[in-house]
């Protein structure tokens, strides 16, 4: 009898584990609420660009102002198109970003697995100090690197934008902190007794490892490119410009064409909406895989 009851408790309590292992989990009233607020707030400045620049600038001058779409979007975008050479700008920062996106998420992975995984002298005193570099403001950099590029003769070039941010102390800190949880020493040293060199250790272990928190270094750091404004404006000019310095020729004039310029910031946030909805559910899908290996 007792046997007998123990193998039923065993079989209804497995049946409860796996009954409730397999419900989904809802959200209340409350939280859809909250999402539907933070969801609304987060479009309202993508939606505000966009009826901004279907307007006239006499229009947004009104009170109250347009809430809701005009007919001059089609023409307000040709404008800044043609004016801010926006075609040569869309182009060099696609170029610029892609090359740093690759460049930092590379670099990064390969310091972080050094700091993460490797014995070598003098590793906590480097780290360190590159966690220390992100204490500097990069306002105290900017005439000394100026005078670089100078004298390199890279000014109006892209590579002055490219390579001072080809890598920075936030990816390699955040991929060692990632690759010290995710990626095992055992899985190293096996590798390693099967004859396998830095090389492929580093290709056929860490990068699968570390994809995920690559993943997300790759779209961070793809954005932060895309709108960075502070050094393309100082390195580069209207010639041979990025959208950022683009859409500085756009405000521009005793008057601003407010509208014009609202149409050419649509026109620079496009291509990021493109690509996270092209690319969203990739990324999405590996930081879930690394949320449920970790």
């Amino acid at each position: 009898m007792t046997a007998v009851h123990a193998v039923k408790t065993g079989r209804s309590g497995r049946s409860r584990k796996s009954g409730s292992a397999g419900r989904h989990l809802h959200g209340g009233r409350i939280t859809y609420a909250v999402l539907i607020v933070f969801t609304a707030g987060s479009l309202f400045p993508l939606v505000w660009t966009a009826i901004a620049a279907s307007r006239t600038t006499t229009r947004l001058a009104e009170t109250p102002p347009p809430f809701w779409f005009g007919g001059n979007l089609l023409k307000n975008m040709e404008t800044a198109w043609s004016n801010a050479n926006m075609g040569l700008a869309l182009f060099n920062t696609t170029l610029v970003a892609g090359t740093i996106t690759v460049g930092t998420v590379l670099f990064s992975t390969l310091a972080g697995f050094a700091f993460a995984k490797l014995r070598f002298r003098l590793k906590n005193l480097l780290l360190v100090l590159t966690i220390g570099t992100m204490m500097v403001p990069p306002q105290l950099s900017v005439v000394p690197l100026f005078m670089t590029i100078a004298e390199l003769e890279w000014t109006n070039q892209l590579q002055a934008v490219i390579l001072p941010t080809l890598v920075g102390a936030f990816g390699v800190f955040f991929m060692r902190q990632y690759l010290i949880e995710a990626l095992p020493t055992e899985l190293i040293e096996a590798a390693r007794m099967d004859g396998a060199n830095s090389l492929r250790v580093v290709l056929h272990v860490v990068f699968p490892a570390a994809r995920p928190a690559m993943a997300v270094l790759a779209m961070l750091t793809f954005v932060q490119a895309w709108n960075d404004f502070f050094w393309p404006i100082i390195a580069l000019t209207q010639d041979n410009p990025t959208v950022q310095v683009a859409l500085t020729g756009l405000g521009r004039g005793y008057i601003p064409d407010q509208s014009v310029i609202m149409a050419g910031a649509l026109l620079g946030t496009l291509p990021l909406l493109l690509a996270f909805t092209l690319f969203g559910k990739q990324i999405v899908g590996g930081i879930m895989q690394g949320a449920v290996k970790g």
